[in-house]
């Protein structure tokens, strides 16, 4: 077990889980609207086991999808963070930055703040050569996010291993960022 990063930024704690993340989280990813890139939603305890894995990781590395909390209420919203995905995708092994934001608060920026907090301690602290994202070709919005974040559209698109032959979200896009690309923009 590790000290786990907890990150702050001006409008959100990025910190470990907590038993009371577990009703709001389940909430976020059985909103179809939420999980509309994603082959379905989640159940309650698909949803639990999920926080437990994060938690998990959180204790054993000291970084992952930390839960994400808003400085002004203490409430919980979804989760952000870096993550080492499965073995079998085609670029890996590598860790990647991703989010998952509960619907009311889309829209105001907060993956953005936490996603740059986030690749500060993946390069600073972490030391990283690279981080990557990855969604559905679909998904506009979190590309856009990527894209703010600086991350260069590789125009790779790969499908995922878990999502069925001839689902219409199998085909995803994948994004990077160097250290070097990340340093010059700061």
């Amino acid at each position: 077990m590790v000290n786990p990063i907890e990150i702050s930024t001006q409008r959100l704690f990025l910190r470990q889980w907590r038993s009371t993340d577990l009703e709001p989280f389940a909430q976020l990813n059985a909103d179809p609207e939420v999980m509309s890139h994603f082959p379905d939603t989640l159940s309650r305890k698909q949803s639990d086991d999920l926080a437990q894995r994060c938690q998990q990781l959180i204790q054993q590395r000291g970084w992952g999808f930390w839960a994400v909390e808003l400085k002004s209420s203490c409430a919980f919203i979804g989760f952000l963070g870096l993550h080492i995905p499965r073995a079998d995708l085609p670029f890996s092994p590598c860790v990647e930055i991703g989010w998952r934001l509960a619907q009311s608060h889309w829209g105001n920026g907060y993956a953005t703040e936490g996603g740059r907090a986030a690749l500060q301690v993946a390069f600073d602290q972490l030391s990283l050569e690279e981080v990557v994202s990855f969604t559905s070709v679909e998904n506009c919005r979190s590309r856009r996010v990527m894209e703010r974040l600086g991350m260069g559209d590789s125009t790779e698109t790969f499908e995922h291993p878990a999502i069925p032959p001839g689902h219409h979200l199998r085909q995803h896009c994948l994004y990077r960022i160097s250290k070097a690309a990340w340093q010059v923009s700061q």
